[in-house]
């Protein structure tokens, strides 16, 4: 059960040019869905916890979920808090041990987003936890949380940059085009702004709906500079279409376990389909092999 650090993991996809999965979780199938999709791939990946499972499940028995399906896992995977608009949920996350945690105050004003964010980062470091950060609107609905497209906008290099020295963040979310949920037509990514921002703030960058994004212009976003990509839509809706497609098969058969395991199985589908997109397949034994020799060099200098 090799969990790491969000910083330690992005970190190492950003310097070697690849992405890093970052999967929306909701239930015990979609949990062992995408473990057993990134575990078959050999790729490291962050497993998402988002506002709406919080809700209906809660923030514990749901990372208790995912340890549980992860235990024989030889895979680096990293825990992720999504969304969270509050310190104190944010602070939970913390205690409870995930290795992300995202605050996100991008509805705020600038000095109180900065503000709740660094004192976020702080407390983050000092356990070793990766703390994400969003500055920009990012259209579209996740969860609970809604942006109309009139108010969501491009973010400026110059407020990356001013966001990231203000805030110490180690990874962060910048609109360059995306939306959370379904397109309605391809979204128009701003490549140029993307480099330039990656370039400026010399760290991560994460692209916020990755669900529906041309292939192509995934991987022209990684060359770039984004290293997490957020997924959830894809995800529900291969599932979903896995369920409706067992009961157009066999109406009659009211198994839970069946109707659920063929949802899972096209889950694991488009899993690995994104995996393959990211360039993260086959990337888990380089992870952890850099990882532990970064601790090794350590360990020898103290």
């Amino acid at each position: 059960m090799p969990f790491v650090s969000g910083k330690d993991l992005l970190n190492h996809a950003f310097e070697n040019g690849y992405g890093v999965g970052a999967f929306s979780a909701h239930n015990a199938e979609t949990v062992q869905g995408i473990i057993q999709a990134a575990e078959e791939e050999q790729a490291p990946i962050m497993i998402q916890v988002g506002q709406k499972v919080i809700n209906t499940l809660g923030m514990k028995p749901m990372k208790q979920l995912i340890e549980y399906y992860a235990r024989e896992a030889t895979i680096p995977i990293a825990i992720h808090l999504d969304h969270s608009r509050q310190f104190e949920q944010t602070m939970e996350a913390v205690q409870l041990g995930f290795q992300s945690v995202m605050y996100d105050g991008s509805a705020k004003s600038f000095e109180e987003n900065a503000g709740t964010t660094a004192d976020v980062v702080k407390i983050a470091k000092a356990l070793g936890i990766g703390a994400e950060g969003e500055i920009g609107k990012i259209g579209g609905t996740e969860d609970d949380i809604t942006v109309d497209e009139k108010d969501a906008m491009i973010t400026s290099t110059e407020e990356a940059v001013a966001f990231v020295e203000a805030t110490g963040i180690d990874y962060i979310a910048v609109s360059i085009g995306t939306a959370h949920g379904i397109y309605q037509k391809p979204p128009e990514l701003q490549f140029d702004r993307i480099e330039e921002i990656a370039k400026a703030v010399k760290r991560p960058v994460v692209m916020h709906g990755g669900s529906d994004v041309p292939d192509e212009d995934v991987r022209r976003a990684i060359s770039l500079g984004i290293a997490k990509i957020n997924v959830d839509t894809e995800l529900r809706a291969a599932f979903t279409q896995g369920v409706q497609a067992f009961y157009e098969a066999s109406p009659d058969n009211y198994v839970l376990a069946d109707s659920l395991g063929r949802g899972r199985e096209e889950m694991v589908k488009k899993v690995k389909e994104k995996i393959h997109v990211f360039y993260s397949n086959g990337k888990a034994p380089l992870v952890l092999n850099d990882l532990n020799r970064d601790l090794e060099t350590v360990k020898g200098e103290v």
